[in-house]
């Protein structure tokens, strides 16, 4: 092999080297947020209908449309995955509807001078809240019972965090909104629903 042709598959290799290790890493891969792991509640009712009174604005602050999982997905799959119709006779309704599934971001204020150059600080907060309500509606269309519950969560991230570190904070955000409101749902409706509970 010819001097000339070394040198060349050297620079050939060096550039492939380089070209490798300054790719950003693959976009990770987010499951989405179910609650099939858990027993449905067994309603005496005809039908589960899941309203939206929640829209999103598409600008900022909001940010959740822009979620791995968006919480009003994730509150939807809920309505879909734990409420479960088992009275096809009964001409009652079950009506899960959404009234928040919001997530704003704000600048958190920085500190300044010479201690600040050398920390790494909290650059952004997001700030959570859901709110749904349940009800159990009779064939006249009077709410025979109901059940509400809400959560909030914020999480702060540091300057300098990768879209994939965003991304897994926002996952990480839906998931925690969501098990708060399950475990508050749960108690509400155990407590509000009897009869209809089987």
């Amino acid at each position: 092999m010819s001097h000339r042709l070394r040198q060349l598959l050297a620079v050939a290799l060096v550039a492939t080297a380089a070209s490798c290790a300054s790719a950003p890493p693959p976009p990770p891969k987010f499951a989405d947020i179910h609650f099939l792991a858990l027993p449905p509640f067994r309603l005496n009712v005809s039908q589960v209908q899941v309203d939206s009174q929640f829209r999103p604005t598409f600008q900022e602050p909001d940010v959740e449309h822009e979620f791995p999982v968006p919480p009003q997905r994730a509150l939807e799959n809920w309505a879909h995955d734990r409420l479960l119709a088992v009275g096809p006779t009964t001409g009652f309704v079950a009506r899960f509807t959404i009234l928040d599934a919001s997530v704003r971001e704000s600048d958190l204020k920085k500190k300044e001078g010479l201690k600040a150059v050398f920390t790494t600080q909290q650059n952004e907060r997001y700030d959570g809240h859901v709110a749904v309500l349940v009800q159990l509606i009779d064939p006249q269309g009077i709410a025979e019972r109901t059940a509400t519950a809400e959560a909030s969560i914020s999480r702060s991230v540091p300057e300098g965090i990768t879209l994939n570190e965003r991304d897994k904070v926002w996952y990480e955000l839906t998931r925690d909104l969501m098990a708060d409101l399950d475990r508050q749902l749960q108690r509400q409706i155990e407590l509000s629903f009897p009869p209809f509970l089987l």
